[in-house]
């Protein structure tokens, strides 16, 4: 079986853990050259801020809205996804990083019947404890079907829950 451990808008959750006032604010964050918004908080995407939205088109948007509106921190995001990468080399020795802030888990001999949705939620409720950073674990047979039990997973993220095709 495989998971596929995605942090949950990473870089405004990394901004979030060290400012708790941006809890429930729409955040965007800006790439290195504050040019473009290269993540969103769920509340900045429900408002409608685009995804690579030049920041000097979309500025009055943004005051509008109340978008918290702040540069790109590479090296908190960095120091916090080895956090998570940790942690999650608890759960088993077979990780593969995917991308700063998703990856791949391989569970190999575990019984057919063990329960994986248990163990998915003692991985999200650990990093959350952990480092304050929300998570989506997708659980199937191969790496491609655990990406889509992870977007499964990502259409609830206020539930406490993993989601195990």
């Amino acid at each position: 079986m495989f998971a596929l451990v995605d942090c949950n808008n990473f870089y405004a959750s990394c901004e979030r853990v060290f400012n708790p006032n941006l809890q429930g604010k729409p955040i965007a964050i800006l790439s290195n050259n504050d040019g473009c918004v290269i993540s969103r908080s769920d509340e900045a995407k429900t408002i409608g801020l685009p995804m690579g939205a030049p920041i000097f088109k979309w500025e009055g948007f943004c005051k509008a809205n109340n978008i918290e509106v702040l540069s790109s921190n590479y090296p908190l995001y960095g120091d916090m996804s080895s956090r998570v990468m940790s942690i999650l080399k608890q759960f088993t020795l077979d990780v593969e990083l995917y991308s700063i802030d998703e990856s791949f888990l391989e569970f190999k001999n575990f019984k057919e019947d063990y329960n994986f949705n248990d163990y998915g939620l003692q991985i999200r409720t650990r990093i959350l404890k952990w480092t304050g950073i929300p998570t989506c674990v997708g659980i199937a047979p191969t790496k491609a079907l655990s990406k889509v039990a992870n977007k499964v997973a990502r259409k609830f993220p206020k539930k406490q829950m993993a989601f195990t095709l």
